[in-house]
């Protein structure tokens, strides 16, 4: 394992700050401490204190004074400043892997190598995307008027990122919003503060201006309800479970203000008789231990056709034991640590429970040894479960695959839809007509054909049903955080007075 107590690189930088308010970094207000903890020791490691409502009044206040010059500047200024900014990340993208690693777990392969490019790459996307925040051209749409479309930025966006990729979901909620113009608070999960503040810190060595970006750590119930009622606060945009996204959606209808929400995910992973068995096999784990099972767009629902089931449950077993679960900084690791211990529990206790209606084929339960006091748990396979069980419906958000079998194209993809989620799916088949199909009928926001987990910043992210609505990344995004003025021009005199006579009648 890596040595205890293993120092955060940055600590002495941040100075126990977890605040970045107006381009300076500060205390909390809130009177309470709280501590990032190594997922895979249990040790401490950065200790800072947390916001209350006055620090998130603080940076809607710098936010809101930054306004008018970062959205009166030109798109292509902010698109300098944002093509800077992406040259920084890449100097420090070291720094970023392994403070990532660090208070996630991840292993540091997989942030040296997804989560620290993607976030260079999305920087660069919307450094591009800057310029081109375009309206409709002019035309006449009504007699004697010309009409025209503006795209202009909404004001101050107040923004909730969740723990499991908190660099990336710090950059899909930052960037498309000052790439448009506007100026952001974000709250990041108090469990991984740290890169999130790398990432503002690093936003002003690039010269992008005081309190267009502002980050304020604190608790969910005082610091993230506060934001989100902010009367200053023109947007809301929340990643994280569809029961605080409700509660999210009832506050920020009370100021009626924009609102972009990614809510959870129940991916089905849907097998036809005609796929290519090894490849849908290797899709389904490498889809479903991404990240631990921390992702809302892993496969949690493998559907099987009959004449492929067996083995398809075989050989993923198989490969799921061969998976080499350790320490997030050694070079063979491939899964480590869910965030927390309370975390391993709550899966634990899903797995714990299917036992009594389903088969455990291999994993459900937590490796000991040196492993012992990190937050482990073993690559799982569930078969044979309900299709109405809790293992199938609920989100569990950890290592844990159930398969199913289905036998007609109609029941595969009728059960592929049978939860309440649609943010992810995938569909493995040989025959284009077979897979194109699936492709339309499944409801969710993005369906794979003969993959399950790649995304591109140019490519559009967001689900349907209760995983939320709005887009992240690519030009959907951008969009979205723009409102649409419509500006018509009288070409002629004789049209306005005519107008005022039709409305006001004959007078003097």
């Amino acid at each position: 394992m890596h040595n205890p107590g293993h120092r955060f690189q940055a600590q002495d930088r941040l100075a126990g700050g977890a605040q970045y308010i107006a381009g300076r970094l500060t205390k909390g207000t809130s009177g309470r401490t709280h501590a990032v903890v190594d997922p895979a020791t249990g040790d401490e490691v950065y200790t800072y204190e947390l916001a209350g409502t006055a620090d998130v009044d603080a940076a809607v206040a710098a936010a809101r004074a930054a306004f008018p010059g970062w959205s009166g500047a030109t798109p292509a200024e902010r698109s300098e400043a944002l093509h800077r900014f992406a040259a920084v990340l890449a100097e420090r993208a070291e720094e970023f892997a392994q403070a990532e690693s660090l208070q996630c777990g991840k292993p540091l392969k997989l942030t040296r190598e997804f989560d620290v490019p993607g976030t260079i790459d999305n920087t660069s996307f919307f450094a591009g995307a800057a310029r081109h925040l375009q309206g409709q051209s002019a035309g006449e749409y009504s007699g004697d008027h010309t009409s025209y479309v503006r795209r202009e930025a909404i004001g101050v966006v107040g923004s909730i990122a969740p723990w499991n990729y908190p660099l990336q979901m710090a950059a899909w909620k930052i960037l498309p919003a000052i790439a448009a113009g506007n100026t952001i608070v974000l709250k990041p999960a108090e469990l991984t503060p740290l890169t999130s503040l790398l990432f503002a810190e690093a936003a002003t060595a690039a010269g992008i201006p005081d309190g267009v970006i502002n980050i304020v750590t604190g608790l969910g119930r005082e610091a993230g309800e506060h934001l989100v009622g902010h009367p200053d606060v023109a947007m809301t945009s929340f990643t994280g479970s569809t029961a605080v996204g409700k509660r999210v959606a009832e506050i920020a209808t009370s100021t009626v203000k924009r609102l972009h929400l990614e809510l959870g995910g129940k991916a089905p992973f849907v097998v036809f008789d005609d796929a290519d068995l090894e490849a849908a096999v290797q899709g389904a784990v490498a889809g479903t231990l991404i990240n631990t099972g921390q992702d809302c767009t892993a496969a949690t629902r493998a559907y099987v056709q009959r004449p492929l089931y067996d083995a398809f449950v075989e050989r993923t077993g198989a490969l799921m034991a061969s998976v080499r679960v350790g320490d997030p900084f050694a070079a063979g690791t491939d899964l480590g640590p869910l965030i927390s211990h309370a975390q391993r529990d709550r899966v634990a206790g899903f797995v714990d429970r299917a036992r009594g209606y389903a088969r455990v084929v291999t994993g459900g339960e937590a490796p000991q040894g040196e492993l012992k006091s990190g937050a482990y748990y073993a690559p799982t396979l569930v078969a044979d479960a309900g299709q109405d069980s809790e293992i199938v419906q609920a989100e569990i958000f950890g290592p844990v695959l159930v398969v199913l079998p289905f036998d007609t194209d109609d029941e595969g993809i009728a059960l592929a839809n049978d939860t309440p989620y649609g943010l992810a799916a995938s569909a493995w088949s040989r025959d284009v007509y077979r897979a194109n199909r699936a492709t339309r009928e499944i409801k969710a926001g993005c369906v794979w054909v003969n993959d399950h987990i790649p995304i591109i910043s140019d490519m559009p992210h967001g689900g349907y049903k209760a995983s939320g609505f709005g887009k992240d990344m690519s030009a959907y995004s951008f969009e979205e955080y723009t409102q649409v003025k419509h500006v018509m021009f009288d070409n002629t005199a004789v049209a306005r007075k005519d107008w005022h006579r039709t409305v006001f009648g004959d007078r003097p």
